[in-house]
């Protein structure tokens, strides 16, 4: 049996992205293309790899078998050319990264700043993206690299073809008015009108647990999409917020302080890539393994 890998790569988009037509986009080919290289291996390998349905196709058993083996060659392949990029001593490239205010702020700036000396032969751009518009510039290749979050007690899973290395767990706080006493636990702001982020992410899950496990009933009628309003509006007294440690890393309004409270539990941050028979490069790597680095260098407040 000679089975040409390529063609188990084009099986391999298949199965990662779901479907011929996702692959082909993927792959940035056409679907015809795509569906003349699974015919390909087909051949070649006497069995079916694909259930054509209706609603689109599915590996058959065979199939997972042959992705299994492709992903197994692509992580080969990718290890190889990482070491050989390293026996060369030559780390260098263009790598973009995206991701949210509070981790720009927080580390890319202060890597930017860093990275002449550390990897003077890459190019690193930042990116201000949401998790959501991210993942689609991700799959595309326009991103090398793109920070994504998570409620620690709500965890979700990297997408199929992407891997996800945790960076950074911080403890979520409560920004509350200037003049309110301190709280000395959740039960304390349990009827006070909390602000509700506009777009779904890890504060929104967060508030949803805190809700069902404390009980915290009242919304404010005012939402935000960015922290730093979040904190404008709390000074204003407009409501109470649930924030990540990285974004209170700042001069707060004149009217606004924050609290750590026992049972807000963790927001955790990672940094997703893509896996396929080229990536990560070795200049990916090497930006993300500086990111741990200055992630891991920040104090706690």
């Amino acid at each position: 049996m000679d089975i040409d890998p390529r063609r188990l790569g084009v099986l391999l988009a298949v199965s990662r992205s779901g479907g011929v037509l996702a692959a082909a986009d993927v792959l940035r080919v056409s679907p015809s293309a795509v569906s003349q290289q699974i015919a390909r291996l087909e051949a070649e390998t006497g069995v079916t790899v694909l259930d054509r349905q209706p609603s689109g196709a599915v590996l058959t058993s065979a199939g997972r078998l042959l992705a299994e083996v492709a992903e197994r060659i692509e992580a080969e392949l990718g290890e190889t050319r990482r070491a050989l990029a390293e026996l060369g001593g030559d780390v260098s490239g263009v790598v973009v990264v995206g991701a949210f205010q509070t981790v720009i702020r927080a580390v890319l700036v202060p890597l930017l700043e860093e990275l002449e000396q550390a990897l003077p032969g890459i190019d690193l751009i930042v990116h201000e993206v949401a998790e959501e518009h991210g993942q689609r510039a991700l799959r595309r290749g326009e991103l090398d690299l793109l920070v994504t979050e998570q409620d620690v007690a709500v965890p979700t899973t990297a997408p199929s073809g992407t891997f996800d290395v945790p960076f950074l767990d911080e403890p979520w706080v409560v920004a509350i008015p200037a003049t309110d006493a301190a709280p000395t636990g959740l039960l304390d702001l349990s009827d006070r009108a909390w602000l509700m982020p506009g777009q779904s992410g890890a504060t929104s899950r967060a508030l949803s647990r805190l809700a069902t496990e404390m009980s915290l009933t009242r919304r404010a009628a005012h939402t935000y999409r960015d922290f730093d309003v979040a904190l404008s509006m709390v000074a204003g007294g407009l409501g109470i917020a649930l924030l990540p440690e990285l974004a209170i890393r700042r001069q707060l309004p004149e009217n606004a302080q924050w609290v750590a409270l026992p049972g807000l539990g963790f927001r955790r941050l990672f940094v997703r890539h893509r896996v396929t028979r080229t990536e990560p490069r070795a200049a990916t790597l090497a930006v993300l393994e500086q990111m741990v680095r200055v992630a891991a260098a920040l104090e706690p407040l």
